[in-house]
């Protein structure tokens, strides 16, 4: 289904260039010249996402967004787009519950990119509310609120990992979008100098002027570079869909390398280099696994909570130790073997036993819900009637043994 956005804006010019954009890239565009109207047709037909002005006349951008964070149209996303840049804006703008934040004058492309992934994160919320409704009816009154705690869990491990792996390669084609224009008008006036049959002498001073050798040989870089961020991004989105695939009444067949690759991408920030520790590698021994048939979204959330605990697990060694992550997969017969191992702290034999309990965690206040482990347990033993074991000791690390059958 074709999604909605509202474009709350006072100024023509902004309305038609961003109106045409997004039609162009197949959404249904609805306008709204002020606050008041905006929420009015909010209350009418609710759009999939809000790009909304701040500086309008009667109630301003920043109104508008608490009155629309106030009604039963809260979930709807809203970008604010303003000229005003001061932190002190931006800062107003997020509390509010605002997702974004474009500065203008800004880039139809970077408007595009971002309105693709806040509609993409925002379909993802609602596939994991629908997943965690669909399981009332089969778990008990304390399972169910065990698996939403959980599924919010993951939500938010996810989000912080797109926040993160999109704001790179987003910001470099927004930064080179400019130079780029500005080098293909320079080429685009010396072309019609040429055109125009100018004498050699104005043509060769204009070549000097702008730099052309140059040019000639910084622009295909530019846009190639422009392109690998472009195909970073697709990578990603490519990522979410696997990831956040929604589960059906029955198991459909899955490349679990796929699920499992997709949740290293979502938590590649935690795997990078920071001011506690270096980068934790990460090695991918992958034997040939045909097709399984199974309950993707829960078995990648299964691979989520073990790949999550293992970073932490890293991350409370000694900060000169280098952090090492290894997975394994192999095909015995009828069934797929998965083996995530890490160099952490290791476990006690009293956590091991204790590690799958419901409750259970080893982690501070705050920091652990004593949740995962549980789920993942019920996920592979009970649901696809497989197996999870641990082997681990103080000081040597952690590996989970998964076996999953082929068919369930």
């Amino acid at each position: 289904m074709t999604s909605t956005i509202l474009i709350v804006d006072d100024t023509p010019t902004n309305l038609d260039v961003i109106s045409e954009t997004l039609s162009d890239a197949g959404f249904k565009v609805a306008i709204a010249t002020s606050g008041e109207r905006a929420l009015q047709q909010i209350d009418r037909r609710p759009p999939d996402l809000i790009l909304l002005d701040v500086m309008m006349p009667g109630i301003d951008g920043f109104e508008t967004c608490q009155r629309i964070k106030a009604t039963p149209y809260q979930d709807i996303p809203v970008i604010f787009m303003t000229a005003l840049s001061d932190t002190d804006s931006k800062v107003r703008a997020l509390e509010l519950g605002a997702v974004d934040y474009i500065t203008k004058p800004f880039q139809e492309r970077e408007v595009l990119a971002r309105v693709k992934t806040h509609l993409q994160l925002r379909q993802l919320t609602q596939n994991l509310a629908r997943q965690v409704a669909q399981k009332a009816t089969e778990l008990q009154a304390s399972q169910l609120q065990l698996i939403q705690h959980e599924k919010m869990s993951a939500l938010g491990q996810l989000v912080a990992g797109v926040a993160h792996e999109i704001n790179n390669p987003l910001g470099f084609v927004s930064n080179n979008v400019f130079t780029t224009q500005r080098g293909l008008q320079d080429l685009l006036e010396h072309l019609q100098l040429y055109q125009s049959h100018a004498p050699a002498e104005e043509i060769e001073a204009h070549a000097d002027e702008i730099d052309l050798d140059f040019l000639l040989a910084d622009l295909p870089k530019t846009l190639e570079a422009m392109q690998v961020g472009c195909d970073r991004i697709e990578s990603l989105s490519k990522s979410l869909r696997t990831f956040s695939r929604s589960d059906s009444d029955q198991p459909t067949a899955f490349n679990l390398h796929e699920g499992i690759d997709s949740t290293l991408l979502i938590l590649k920030h935690r795997l990078k280099a920071n001011q506690h520790r270096p980068e934790i590698e990460v090695v991918c021994n992958y034997g040939e696994l045909p097709p399984v048939r199974c309950y993707a979204g829960q078995l990648n959330q299964v691979f989520m909570n073990i790949l999550a605990n293992a970073i932490d697990a890293i991350e409370v060694r000694d900060a000169t130790h280098p952090g090492r992550i290894e997975i394994y997969t192999c095909s015995n017969g009828d069934t797929i073997e998965i083996r995530i191992q890490d160099n952490g702290i290791g476990m006690s034999e009293l956590v091991k036993q204790k590690v799958f309990e419901h409750l259970f965690t080893t982690k501070e206040v705050g920091k652990g819900t004593g949740l995962g482990m549980t789920i993942a347990h019920q996920i592979i033993v009970e649901k696809h009637q497989g197996s999870i074991a641990i082997n681990s000791a103080p000081g040597q690390g952690t590996e989970f043994i998964l076996n999953i059958p082929c068919s369930i």
